[in-house]
């Protein structure tokens, strides 16, 4: 199981939302650029980077974070946040991004999902859903997408989806434990996609059951900065 910190950025520095709540905001003073490289030097190889300004106005805001990070970095990052055009996944690539996650973009617009998947192939194009129970949510998580993840999946799929991310709303930034029946569920009906499970994860032990559950990847977020879990148990748990 690979494990990726996550750097969410609002205003250039890393914080972290409850619930998906803007106006549940933590905020760290932090520089994103001098904690990817902590990640670096602790033996990580992945970042999960949010531009959460993007994701609330539309548009990509914080590109100069990632260009810094990959500037700076060996990090394979997967970034999302205000991707709207082929335009702004080519920019995200051309400045550094490993992979792009499409959320609020791939469900508007899945003529833009497909095109990326035929382009980039489907390593560098992750699926990204924000789900309330199984339904998913839009727009920074502010507005109902009428969709189900099922439902979503099920669209991809014959474009040659391969990698989703799958953040559960109600345990993100609470550090309560993930969401696993939901986990499980998906692993059940979709064998062969590799999932990514977001939201929730407050310990090794909680690490240890997604892996055991044989999950793809794990975004880990606030269990970090909160000193839950150490990057070198992180940085173990993706090399065993």
């Amino acid at each position: 199981m690979i494990v990726i910190p996550a750097i969410d950025i609002i205003g250039g520095r890393c914080v972290r939302l409850e619930q998906g709540k803007y106006e549940n905001v933590k905020k760290y003073d932090l520089d994103p650029k001098k904690v990817a490289e902590e990640y670096q030097e602790a033996g990580l190889s992945h970042l999960h980077l949010v531009d959460l300004d993007g994701a609330k106005a539309g548009k990509l805001v914080n590109t100069s974070v990632l260009y810094e990070i990959a500037q700076a970095t060996a990090l394979q990052i997967d970034c999302g946040g205000g991707i709207k055009t082929l335009g702004d996944v080519e920019m995200l690539f051309s400045v550094g991004a490993y992979a792009v996650n499409l959320g609020s973009a791939a469900v508007k617009n899945p003529a833009l999902m497909e095109s990326c998947l035929a382009k980039y192939g489907s390593d560098k194009v992750i699926l990204s859903a924000d789900v309330m129970g199984d339904m998913v949510r839009i727009h920074g998580w502010q507005d109902d997408a009428n969709v189900t993840i099922y439902q979503l999946i099920d669209k991809f799929i014959p474009a040659g989806l391969s990698r989703v991310c799958v953040t559960a709303i109600k345990c993100d930034g609470m550090l309560q434990g993930p969401d696993f029946a939901l986990y499980n569920d998906l692993k059940a009906k979709y064998p062969t996609l590799k999932f990514t499970a977001s939201g929730g994860v407050s310990s090794l032990t909680d690490l240890e059951k997604l892996r055991d559950m044989d999950i793809h990847s794990v975004i880990v977020g606030k269990a970090i900065y909160e000193r839950r879990v150490t990057l070198q148990q992180l940085a173990n748990l993706t090399s065993e």
